[in-house]
C-alpha cells in the first residue's frame, strides 16, 4: 500500500510497540492502524496500563493541517480531537475503521494517557465531550477576565456551596432579593 500522508513511502506490515498490528509508511514513519485491531488487542489485554512516565526519544507529534486520504478507499478522512485541552487532531477512515497516526502521535496518545481509549476517540460521545469541556473552558475564561481570579475562585465556592444545600431556591430569593427583610419584590 502506497503512503497517502506523504505520497512517498509504502505502508509495510508492523506493530504498535510490538503490542498490535499497523502499517508503518517507510518514509514519514506514520502509523496506519485499523480499529478493529486495536479493539481485539484490548480485548485479549484488558488490564493491560500505558506507562505514562516512559522517555520517548523527542519527536514532536507533527499533525498534517491539509485533510489527507484514506490508504484503502481513498477517500477524504475526517479530523477528530484527541481532548478539549490539545489541539491536536487524528485522521480517521470511518468507511474502514482506520486511524492514521502521523509520526510521533501514538507517543503523544501515551502521554495524554489516550493510549488505552484509542477506539473511544473516534466516537460521537467522546467527540460531543469535547465539545462541551471546551466550551465550558472558554466560559471559565471569560468569567475569569470579568471578574478577576480572587472573585471568581470565591464565587465558584459560593456556588459549589450553595447548589449543596437543601433550601438553595430560598437562599437564591434570599441573596437576589433587593431588600430580603421586605415584603415588596
Amino acid at each position: 500500500m502506497k503512503c497517502t500522508a506523504c505520497s512517498k513511502g509504502t505502508l509495510n506490515p508492523s506493530f504498535i510497540d510490538g503490542l498490535f498490528r499497523a502499517h508503518t509508511c517507510s518514509d514519514c514513519g506514520g502509523d496506519w492502524i485499523l480499529i478493529e485491531d486495536y479493539a481485539a488487542w484490548r480485548e485479549r489485554h484488558p488490564n493491560y496500563e500505558f506507562a505514562k512516565d516512559i522517555q520517548f526519544e523527542e519527536v514532536e507529534a507533527l499533525e498534517k493541517k491539509h485533510a489527507i486520504l484514506c490508504p484503502v478507499t481513498h477517500t477524504i478522512m475526517r479530523k477528530f480531537k484527541i481532548s478539549a485541552h490539545n489541539s491536536h487532531r487524528l485522521d480517521y477512515s470511518s468507511a474502514i475503521g482506520g486511524l492514521w497516526l502521523d509520526k510521533g502521535e501514538w507517543e503523544l496518545l501515551i502521554r495524554e494517557g489516550l493510549a488505552g481509549s484509542l477506539n473511544a476517540l473516534v466516537t460521537d460521545s467522546w467527540q460531543r465531550k469535547i465539545r462541551q469541556d471546551s466550551a465550558k473552558e472558554h466560559l471559565s475564561d471569560i468569567y475569569r477576565d470579568r471578574f478577576g481570579d480572587e472573585a471568581y475562585t470565591k464565587v465558584k465556592e459560593m456556588r459549589d456551596w450553595l447548589q449543596s444545600q437543601p433550601h438553595k431556591a430560598d437562599l437564591r430569593a434570599y441573596l437576589m432579593a433587593e431588600d430580603p427583610y421586605s415584603a415588596r419584590r
